[in-house]
């Protein structure tokens, strides 16, 4: 019994080790960009004064207080494509995220894992993995953290500019509650 308790105490701590640094070895890398953004920042960001009468601007503040950890990674570098696309699949695996959208077109890949929370639209991490989008077949990879709604991420996608946001907006599309 003891045996299992450590074992199942391991798995717990290992798991939510390896999600907080999945993706972290691609900060700093001279052929990937990055973004990130930590959950003081949308705390920060949810106080600045916006008008109030925009119904998108307040969605967006609801949004942003909702979420934990942004970290997008865009890169045209072969390389970098290779290891970010093997580190989305073992996090997806490990992670056990739901493929939420798997999309092949055009010679761009486009691949959607979610953990789900307390209802079908209700998002605890989005994994959003894209192979040869754009002109210069760059790749996006971005991970999203917090306790937020599906339908509310067009919204940050459009206000924070992130590459990729297009192709979520279409997976958010027809997923109402």
């Amino acid at each position: 019994m003891r045996k299992l308790i450590l074992t199942l105490l391991l798995v717990f701590v290992s798991n939510t080790f390896f999600s907080q640094v999945a993706f972290d070895q691609f900060e700093g890398q001279d052929d990937i960009s990055s973004v990130i953004i930590n959950k003081k920042m949308f705390d920060l960001m949810s106080k600045v004064k916006m008008d109030s009468s925009d119904k998108e601007t307040m969605q967006y503040l609801n949004l942003i207080r909702k979420l934990d950890n942004l970290k997008v990674f865009t890169s045209t570098s072969v390389r970098a494509t290779a290891e970010m696309k093997a580190a989305a699949e073992k996090y997806s695996k490990t992670a056990g995220l739901e493929e939420l959208m798997r999309v092949n077109e055009e010679g761009k890949n486009i691949k959607i894992g979610v953990k789900l929370g307390a209802t079908d639209t209700k998002i605890k991490e989005l994994l959003m993995f894209i192979e040869g989008g754009g002109k210069e077949k760059e790749t996006v990879l971005m991970y999203l953290t917090g306790d937020f709604d599906l339908n509310e991420i067009s919204v940050l996608t459009d206000k924070m500019r992130i590459p990729g946001g297009d192709d979520l907006k279409k997976a958010t599309k027809g997923k109402k509650e």
